[in-house]
């Protein structure tokens, strides 16, 4: 296995970070949850909701059918070093940093390899298999114009770090009220703070000034009153244009999508980098087989994205529901009072719906088991 990474290191901030149960229970199976979680890590075993008048709706993971039932957040980089590290014991895995894709390779309707600039020199790589696995923006699946479906989220975030106070409490939180929508997630010395704003309105948010945004946050969380004058600059503030699309065809003879290109994941729940090990899981556990034997039939790619697209649907199903129910109506309403539909509330009071909802993000849908009889790593 070869894996191009295009930049030097892993050192990106503000991506997916949230490895959720779903994802200890993989690493599990291949004997490496606890070498995992002796990362420096921070965790949450529930997730709260407040509104701005007060009312506040816990979702607790603490009954979810899992040996794990919490949520680690660790630096992606951390994670991206723990897994390639680990894959380096495997004498057939090969990383090369500061590759980047420019092309696929296409002979007779198929594809079979890439062409990758490395070094500042152009090289092309033959493969059986081409796995685009390069993200929401994948230059892999434009090369192939792979037909695909487009939601409308509401929202685009801006994240960005605040000091955490010992004393605060732990976990990951959430502040809705009219016109806003703020996610906290616990990162120990930190939070990690997504302020959403409206679909397309960061350069207005930006024309009124980094004083108006200090205001404006210190307004809506009152105890961050303090630390916010540590934003200086907007080089702090890093923007997420938030988009959510489909694939409705994963694959091409000689080529598959998993992850983001295949299906772009709005950051709801925090569930895309779990969704994408899940699509991992399941492309090994249907192509392994084929691979040693030298073949990879077109069939054999349908089968992956045959497994995984239900779970794809519900899962961004979920997101969209949250976006229309709770992030658009307040992002575009005014007033003192924060809008939590009818629906919504009776679902959150509903016995059932509350177990179910943290199961779902938890362990999402369908979760894969490692199945390959070369899943652990080698002795030593």
């Amino acid at each position: 296995m070869l894996v191009l990474e295009k930049h030097g290191d892993f050192l990106r901030d503000f991506r997916g970070d949230t490895i959720h149960p779903s994802t200890l229970e993989i690493l599990h199976d291949v004997g490496l949850a606890e070498r995992f979680l002796a990362l420096p890590h921070s965790r949450s075993a529930d997730f709260s909701l407040r509104t701005s008048v007060g009312e506040t709706i816990r979702l607790s993971f603490e009954g979810v059918p899992t040996r794990y039932p919490f949520i680690a957040f660790v630096p992606q980089w951390d994670f991206l070093d723990f897994i390639t590290t680990e894959a380096k014991r495997y004498p057939t895995f090969h990383l090369v940093m500061n590759a980047e894709v420019t092309d696929l390779v296409r002979a007779g309707g198929g594809v079979h390899g890439v062409r990758c600039r490395v070094g500042g020199g152009e090289h092309e790589i033959a493969a059986m298999l081409t796995v685009g696995a390069d993200g929401r923006n994948s230059r892999t699946r434009d090369a192939l114009a792979l037909p695909r479906v487009s939601a409308s989220p509401p929202m685009d975030v801006f994240w960005f770090r605040l000091a955490r106070r010992p004393e605060e409490p732990a976990g990951a939180q959430a502040l809705i009220g009219p016109g806003h929508f703020i996610a906290m997630l616990d990162r120990g010395a930190y939070w990690q703070v997504g302020y959403t704003i409206g679909k397309g309105k960061a350069d207005a948010v930006r024309a009124r000034g980094l004083g108006s945004f200090r205001q404006s946050l210190a307004s809506l969380v009152p105890r961050f009153a303090d630390r916010v004058d540590a934003l200086r600059s907007w080089d702090q503030i890093k923007l997420l244009s938030v988009r959510a699309d489909r694939l409705t065809r994963w694959y091409a003879p000689g080529f598959l999508a998993i992850g983001d290109a295949a299906h772009a994941m709005s950051p709801v729940a925090g569930v895309g980098i779990n969704v994408a090990i899940q699509d991992a899981v399941e492309a090994a556990n249907v192509l392994w087989r084929p691979l040693r034997d030298g073949r990879v039939a077109i069939n054999d790619l349908a089968a992956v994205q045959r497994r995984r697209e239900p779970a794809v649907r519900v899962t961004q199903a979920m997101q969209d529901f949250v976006q229309r129910q709770l992030v658009r109506r307040n992002l575009s309403v005014s007033g003192d009072r924060p809008v939590i539909p009818p629906a919504f509330r009776l679902l959150m009071r509903t016995p059932g719906v509350r177990t179910l909802i943290p199961r779902l993000v938890a362990l999402g849908i369908r979760r894969p088991r490692v199945q390959s009889p070369e899943a652990a790593p080698p002795a030593g």
